[in-house]
């Protein structure tokens, strides 16, 4: 059996047990400010929202966010992860237009042990992939390349989604 070796993983989740201590919800207190660019929030939804990963796997990797603080899907109203599920397909299409990904790795890890280093709030992940994208440099050099700006990512989703699918008279449909 081949084994990949992914050491920046390993090193993130060492900070569970000591960054997120003491600290507020990062995707709460995302919400709350009104400051979108700063903690890249991409686009607010009726009962969610969806923000650019600050530690992505690939460029675009976004995060389907609902605006309930809840570690469990069962938790959510109906409403919500129906929205969840429908945003899935619609930033999917958005990523396919302004990124052309080959492919995607779409899920989420429940709980500690399941990996996530986020575990009180539950979210979804979409990572756009590429045919190569998995290269030695993670292995070789501790590093992930990464070939766009955050900062331009956001803007290039943004205006795509909202050109896709927000009219001048509706939130979002």
């Amino acid at each position: 059996m081949d084994r990949l070796w992914s050491p920046w993983r390993s090193q993130y989740i060492q900070t569970f047990g000591t960054e997120l201590e003491g600290k507020g919800c990062v995707f709460c207190e995302a919400l709350a400010s009104s400051d979108d660019d700063a903690h890249y929030l991409v686009r607010r939804h009726e009962h969610c929202f969806t923000m650019l990963n600050l530690y992505p796997y690939n460029s675009g990797h976004l995060l389907i966010i609902p605006t309930l603080h809840t570690a469990s899907y069962a938790d959510l109203p109906l409403a919500a992860y129906r929205e969840m599920t429908e945003l899935l397909r619609n930033w999917m299409q958005v990523l396919d237009k302004v990124m052309h990904p080959q492919g995607y790795n779409i899920g989420s890890n429940i709980g500690r042990v399941g990996g996530a280093g986020i575990d009180q709030h539950v979210h979804m992940h979409i990572v756009p992939r590429w045919n190569g994208d998995a290269n030695f440099m993670p292995v070789i050099a501790d590093t992930k390349v990464i070939s766009e700006s955050m900062e331009d990512t956001l803007r290039k989703l943004r205006e795509e989604f909202d050109a896709a699918f927000v009219s001048p008279t509706t939130h979002d449909r």
